[in-house]
């Protein structure tokens, strides 16, 4: 999937402020951007690193009460996704959705990644996928 760049592995965490002290102190990741809240999406989300070689790692709080972080969270939390940078998310649904995998959200802006696009799909091994249009 070549045309599928890995961008970051999604953590549900209750609120941002307990959690980003807990990955920096625990495990040495630092905040590379945000926090931003999206209400669009109706979340608060940090992106995490700890340097080249390791993956990004995004923390995603509920934003409100009808967050849909909670249905995470009410499982326990901790991560859920995987998101894929892709030069044509149109394209790139329709290639999931031709292999099983269940179109969740169309494409919508996300204010983390100054208002470009992403997309969520179950794939039929239960992973959740996102999608995010790469900048043009």
């Amino acid at each position: 999937m070549d045309d599928f760049n890995f961008h970051h592995v999604g953590i549900a965490v209750r609120d941002l402020p307990t959690s980003i002290p807990i990955y920096k102190s625990l495990l040495k990741y630092e905040v590379i951007s945000g926090p931003f809240d999206d209400p669009i999406q109706n979340v608060s989300v940090c992106f995490l690193s700890r340097g080249a070689g390791d993956p990004t790692l995004e923390l995603v709080a509920p934003l409100g009460t009808d967050s849909p972080i909670h249905r995470i969270l009410k499982k326990g939390g901790g991560t859920y996704h995987i998101c894929y940078e892709v030069q044509d998310i149109h394209a790139a649904i329709s290639r999931l959705v031709g292999q099983n995998s269940v179109l969740i959200s169309e494409p919508a802006p996300a204010v983390a990644f100054d208002m470009r696009e992403i997309s969520w799909l179950m794939t039929e091994a239960f992973l959740l996928v996102e999608l995010l249009q790469a900048k043009r």
